[in-house]
């Protein structure tokens, strides 16, 4: 696997906190306004342009693109985005609770993307993709991370650990309670690490698939030519991950009252009645109907493949398509869903208020499950897996041109 230092473009160290942003897909426009709300610096201003535009300002529209732009060279000219001088390495450490996790940050090949090097565990949607091309054509660099795991490795482990006894670069805590510190890695050790790195065979896409395929089509547009080449992405080793369920929510009942689907749930799963909204194990899940939280535990038949055994498979299989009619939960305006890091009682809270009419509290995938399906070359059903903590945006541009 090919990986290399690069000159990053990066808050100066008495702003890192302020510019620090969530990723740009996981709020709506009114959480990113109100985000960035009195703070002109936010990296949200960049990676949200529309926050800046008037009410109903399509997001994909070239004068959006055009707005993100204006705001990065804001943040550069103003001296609140500095350019770092040489081509390095970093480690960016988050503490989310008792959770801690440790990655490299660097440019990544987009040729090993192409060639499976690079795996992927998710398709992509073509509007996305062509999003985030527009977005790296207009603004001349990559703006937000992708998200990688690699089986852990004995000589990276000990490089980032000796880097992480020095001094950091940044080392703030978010709004939303998540700590977030950074390292410059010495010079001296960007040969070790880009032969380490060259020792793993293969890594794995954990969030930011949509990136990484837009940064391989602009690569490809510009025939691999310097920077457009390589994207940026913080790889970690996969004992330090944590992956968190991601729930399902479904507007209506498709025709049935409650007592109708519960009767439906018990011909296909054995329905208990439960205390709570988290399942204790996998092959279980939590139903939330007419006020009442519902197990639904099932077998899976020896010999089934790995992406048909995922607890979200056998749900939509057995139940979401079936007696809901959600045939495509890709697709379909019937069926939302909810990253684990919001709590099931936010969960409950979409069917007492009305929003939805029923919800699904799922038990995370492993790692293990992700690394494996993504090894056999098959993809997961939709949100499957919900990473967390997530990186932060605007804490490291690449300049591709």
């Amino acid at each position: 696997m090919n990986v290399r230092p690069f000159p990053a473009v990066r808050p100066a160290p008495a702003q890192a906190a302020a510019v620090a942003a969530v990723p740009y897909d996981v709020v709506d426009t009114a959480e990113a306004r109100a985000l960035a709300s009195g703070n002109p610096v936010s990296f949200l201003h960049v990676s949200r342009p529309e926050i800046d535009m008037p009410d109903g300002t399509d997001c994909s529209s070239p004068a959006a693109y055009a707005q993100a732009r204006k705001a990065l060279d804001a943040l550069r000219s103003s001296g609140t985005l500095v350019q770092e001088a040489e081509p390095r390495f970093y480690a960016y450490r988050q503490v989310m609770g008792d959770h801690a996790q440790t990655g490299i940050v660097a440019t990544f090949d987009t040729q090993d993307y192409l060639a499976g090097i690079l795996k992927q565990h998710e398709k992509t949607r073509k509007d996305k993709e062509d999003d985030r091309t527009r977005h790296i054509e207009t603004l001349s660099a990559h703006t937000g991370p992708a998200f990688l795991t690699y089986k852990d490795d004995a000589e990276i482990d000990a490089l980032v650990s000796a880097a992480c006894t020095a001094e950091p670069l940044y080392d703030f805590t978010a709004p939303d309670g998540i700590r977030h510190t950074v390292w410059t890695l010495p010079a001296a050790s960007n040969d070790a690490l880009v032969s380490a790195f060259a020792r793993i065979p293969v890594a794995y896409i954990a969030d930011g698939h949509h990136r990484s395929a837009a940064a391989s089509r602009y690569a490809r547009e510009r025939n691999f030519a310097g920077e457009s080449r390589w994207f940026l992405a913080v790889a970690f080793p996969a004992s330090q991950l944590k992956i968190l369920p991601y729930n399902r929510l479904v507007a209506d009942l498709n025709g049935l009252d409650a007592d109708a689907l519960l009767a439906k749930a018990r011909e296909v799963f054995t329905v208990t009645d439960a205390v709570d909204g988290t399942p204790t194990s996998g092959r279980h899940a939590r139903m939330f109907l007419a006020g009442k939280w519902y197990d639904l535990a099932w077998d899976v038949p020896a010999g089934t493949d790995v992406v048909s055994s995922l607890d979200v498979s056998v749900l939509q299989d057995r139940f979401l398509a079936p007696v809901l009619g959600i045939d495509d939960p890709r697709t379909s305006p019937r069926i939302s869903f909810m990253g684990g890091v919001r709590g099931t009682d936010e969960l409950k809270g979409r069917v007492v208020d009305g929003r939805s009419a029923v919800a699904f509290s799922m038990y995370p995938v492993t790692v293990g499950e992700m690394m494996d399906i993504a090894d056999a070359g098959a993809i997961m059903p939709p949100k499957s897996t919900w990473f967390e903590p997530k990186l932060r945006s605007g804490l490291f541009v690449h300049v591709v041109d």
